[in-house]
């Protein structure tokens, strides 16, 4: 009976460590996914900024007499 128990008690150890295995694999992997998308993000939100940038300058260079598409009536009208 108590050699049942144990072996019993050995399977769920080693039935736990396998898990254990697995779980810090997937960790591991997210963990590498996450560090990868954080330096995409960077990357999109400094060429977001670099592109704010470009069109406040067109923006600047076109000076108050420009006129805005918005404003203007389409030709069929």
């Amino acid at each position: 009976m108590a050699s049942l128990q144990q072996h019993e008690l050995i399977q769920r150890l080693a039935d736990l460590e396998s898990q254990l295995a697995f779980q810090e694999d997937t960790i591991e992997t997210l963990n590498q996914l996450l560090t990868q998308q954080t330096a995409q993000l960077d990357e999109l939100q400094r060429k977001f900024s670099v592109m704010i940038s470009r069109v406040q300058q067109l923006h600047d260079n076109q000076g108050p007499n420009s006129n805005n598409p918005a404003d203007e009536i389409p030709p069929h009208y």
